[in-house]
């Protein structure tokens, strides 16, 4: 079952999530800072762990630290724009028709933009940072 990437993906995922969600939580209700900046937070600790359980894990990736490290932190930083502004958006919008929902938009927002971060991102490694393309070839001495 752990043979399939996706299903890999998922796992690693989910200790990722985790930690970015607990960082993301605690910014937002314990400590009060902003949507945008707890998010960010968040996802910028679960985006280390991320890269370095998906690079061994996930994709048993070879590829450099510094070619992958860079499309990572596009893949993660696009993933992360596109996903948590259209789930604000998305709850936004529901909760305007929702009256019992006002009071939780940001906290239903950042579960909704983790899910849609999820998928946008397993993509983009898969495809962009971690793909065979990006592989060292190794060399053997003669």
């Amino acid at each position: 079952m752990l043979r399939h990437p996706f299903i890999r993906f998922l796992f690693v995922g989910l200790i990722n999530t985790a930690v970015g969600l607990s960082i993301m939580y605690a910014c937002l209700l314990l400590f009060h800072i902003n949507y945008w900046s707890s998010t960010f937070i968040g996802n910028l600790v679960g985006a280390v762990v991320s890269y370095f359980l998906n690079k061994n894990i996930t994709f048993q990736s070879n590829a450099r630290f510094i070619g992958s490290g860079i499309r990572f932190g596009i893949v993660i930083l696009a993933s992360y724009f596109i996903a948590y502004k259209l789930g604000l958006v998305l709850v936004e919008e529901v909760a305007g028709r929702i009256p019992l929902l006002t009071g939780y938009v940001e906290v239903l927002a950042v579960l909704f933009g983790s899910g849609m971060y999820t998928i946008l991102n397993y993509f983009g490694q898969k495809y962009l940072v971690f793909s065979s393309k990006f592989q060292q070839v190794s060399r053997s001495v003669k």
